[in-house]
């Protein structure tokens, strides 16, 4: 299992938080998806690629900025 935290500037509410978490849990191997408001960012834990994460926020209607491996 792998974490990447995602920076996502254009989160600013509970309606943004919601619709990634969505979108990124209908991804196969996602074991968690936790979107933080206050920091603008999204951390997945699982074996998801980078790109089918990226593109499943994307599709949510964010654009993703940077993205980093954790831990």
């Amino acid at each position: 299992m792998s974490a990447r935290t995602y920076s996502v500037p254009d989160i600013s509410c509970d309606h943004c938080k919601k619709s990634i978490e969505a979108e990124v849990g209908k991804l196969g191997d996602i074991d968690s998806v936790n979107v933080d408001v206050a920091t603008k960012t999204v951390l997945v834990e699982g074996a998801a690629t980078d790109e089918a994460i990226r593109a499943a926020i994307e599709e949510a209607g964010y654009d993703v900025e940077g993205a980093a491996v954790v831990g």
